[in-house]
């Protein structure tokens, strides 16, 4: 689940803000000052990029030099914006508008991703929806649109992806689940089920995907800063800080800064089918 708080701090070495980290020039992450993309740079399809985790998550690669596939499933504009970051952090980056609950449009995408760049090393699931209310409640496409978008949508790009990855025999999904797919939340029926589900699909896909060498694993965010609690009452906020061990929202570069490393860090060659939290410690013992 995303909560949204515009968050900055300063911390001994890096920036942090609500669109990802600027490192110190002494980081192994500080992007070049060339801007030049090297040729056998990664290129990663991160569905959903234009906004929230997704835009923080497609940064971060970019700060790495990567070769991003801006997904977006509505307005241009937005993507277009995040291309043009990604381009002065050091990487390269493309937008591309596909439906995630269309498995042809997602064809698509990951067919223009193949003429522009020649391959795609990594796919990041991070595409999704919310339609919440309580189930006595829910209509119909209240349900089917969440699960359409939040499950089948990965079901879809990893299908494609694998097409490209078992080739290669090389490759890494990083699905985005949330804690609410593993411990529930009232009025989120329809989400949570969807996201329990990617937790499955993971699982699954981890133990069919291992003799292609491609690797599979989830994170779980917990309540996430992003640009929609500038609206809610700050006695809420404080009543969900509470709720949490670390007493505190997350931001999106953390998320993010975990995404990068299960896509890009040669640690993680020897890890798959796991899902890692990045909640404050909300989901414990779950």
């Amino acid at each position: 689940m995303a909560i949204a708080l515009a968050c900055t701090s300063t911390t001994s070495g890096f920036v942090s803000s609500r669109i990802g980290l600027t490192f110190d020039s002494t980081s192994r992450f500080a992007p070049s000052s060339l801007n030049m993309v090297a040729d056998d740079a990664k290129v990663c399809v991160v569905t959903g990029a234009s906004r929230g985790l997704g835009r923080a998550i497609a940064l971060d690669l970019g700060k790495h030099g990567c070769k991003v596939v801006v997904n977006y499933a509505a307005s241009e504009g937005p993507a277009l914006e995040v291309v043009e970051e990604i381009k002065k952090l050091g990487g390269d980056a493309i937008a591309i508008k596909a439906n995630c609950a269309d498995p042809d449009s997602i064809a698509e995408m990951f067919n223009e991703a193949m003429d522009k760049y020649g391959t795609v090393d990594v796919l990041v699931n991070n595409a999704g929806i919310t339609k919440d209310t309580l189930v006595a409640r829910m209509k119909r496409d209240q349900w089917q649109d969440v699960i359409d978008i939040n499950l089948s949508g990965v079901f879809y790009c990893t299908q494609q992806f694998f097409k490209i990855a078992s080739k290669k025999r090389t490759g890494r999904i990083i699905n985005i689940s949330s804690v609410v797919g593993q411990i529930g939340n009232p009025g989120q029926a329809n989400y949570a089920a969807a996201k329990g589900g990617v937790l499955g699909l993971t699982m699954s896909n981890a133990k069919e995907f291992a003799s292609r060498n491609v690797k599979v694993n989830v994170i779980c965010p917990g309540f996430i800063a992003s640009d929609m609690t500038a609206e809610l009452p700050a006695e809420y906020l404080e009543k969900v800080c509470e709720t949490i061990p670390l007493k505190r929202l997350g931001k999106p570069e953390e998320v993010a800064g975990m995404c990068s490393f299960l896509a890009l860090d040669p640690a993680c060659e020897y890890i798959t089918g796991h899902a890692f939290n990045v909640d404050g410690g909300i989901a414990m013992g779950a």
